[in-house]
C-alpha cells in the first residue's frame, strides 16, 4: 500500500537519480501529497522530462456516466489482466518521484503515521502506470497515474503487507521505461531488499491531507525504537 507521498527533493538529488531528464527551474515542494492531488512523474512518452500529473489512476475508457474509482495503487498479482490496467502495464509505465512516502500502523482505533525513506537517503524511485482520459467536451486532457504495490519486505511488514515497487538504479528505471516485453515487466516487480528502508513515527497532523508542513518529517516519540531495525 501507498497512500501518502512527501516530494521535498533538490536538483541536484534529482540528477543524481535521473542524469536523463530536464529539469524545470522550479520544483514544487510538498511534504504530504494525498491521492487526487498532482505530483512529479517522468513517464515513457517523454522519458527525458519532468511531468506534474495526478495521483489516481483514470482509465481512457472510462465513459464519465459515475463517479471513477481512481486507484492509486495497482497490485503486480493480477496486474496484465486487470481492465484498468492491462493497457498501460504493457505501454504506458512512469516513475514516481519522492523522498518518502507515509504508512499507518494500527493501534487500537488510532491509526499511526511513519515517515519511510531510503536508508541511504536517496530519492524513493517508484514504479508506476499511467493512463490519459479525453472528457467529453473538454480540450484538456486528464492524465493520472496510480503506483505498483508489491508484497512488503522486512521494514514494510511491521506496518502493512503492501510495499510501493521501488527502482533500486539509474537502469532499472530505463529498463522500466523502455519497450520491454511484458514478461520481463513483470519479473520487475519485486519487493526492495530487506534493509534498504527505514522509517519513523511522526505526528497524526499527518493524517489530514491539507496539512502541508516541514513538520510532517518531524519524528515524534516511538514505544519501539524503529532506528535500530536491520
Amino acid at each position: 500500500m501507498c497512500g501518502r507521498l512527501s516530494f521535498v527533493a533538490s536538483k541536484n538529488q534529482i540528477e543524481q537519480a535521473l542524469p536523463f531528464v530536464e529539469i524545470p527551474p522550479h520544483l514544487r515542494i510538498s511534504y504530504n501529497i494525498a491521492p487526487n492531488q498532482h505530483t512529479y512523474v517522468v513517464a515513457n512518452d517523454t522519458p527525458t522530462r519532468l511531468q506534474n500529473i495526478a495521483w489516481g489512476l483514470v482509465p481512457s475508457w472510462w465513459n464519465g456516466t459515475h463517479k471513477p474509482v481512481r486507484p492509486i495503487n495497482a497490485r503486480a498479482e493480477g496486474i496484465a489482466a486487470k481492465p484498468s490496467f492491462r493497457i498501460p502495464i504493457r505501454k504506458q509505465r512512469c516513475v514516481v518521484l519522492a523522498d518518502s512516502f507515509y504508512e499507518w500502523r494500527k493501534s487500537g482505533r488510532r491509526k499511526l503515521p511513519y515517515r519511510v525513506f531510503a536508508r541511504d537517503g536517496r530519492l524513493l524511485l517508484m514504479g508506476g502506470i499511467w493512463d490519459i482520459w479525453h472528457q467529453a467536451g473538454s480540450s484538456y486532457p486528464h492524465k493520472s497515474f496510480a503506483i505498483v504495490t508489491t508484497s512488503a519486505n522486512k521494514e514494510l511488514s511491521y506496518l502493512h503487507d503492501r510495499m510501493p515497487f521501488l527502482l533500486l538504479s539509474t537502469e532499472q528505471v530505463q529498463l522500466w521505461l523502455s519497450d520491454l516485453p511484458l514478461e520481463e515487466v513483470l519479473a520487475m516487480l519485486q519487493p526492495a531488499p530487506d534493509g534498504w528502508l527505514r522509517m519513523y513515527r511522526v505526528s497524526d497532523q499527518v493524517n489530514n491531507y491539507q496539512f502541508d508542513d516541514p513538520t510532517c518529517h518531524e519524528p515524534v516519540p516511538e514505544d519501539r525504537d524503529l532506528f535500530s531495525q536491520t
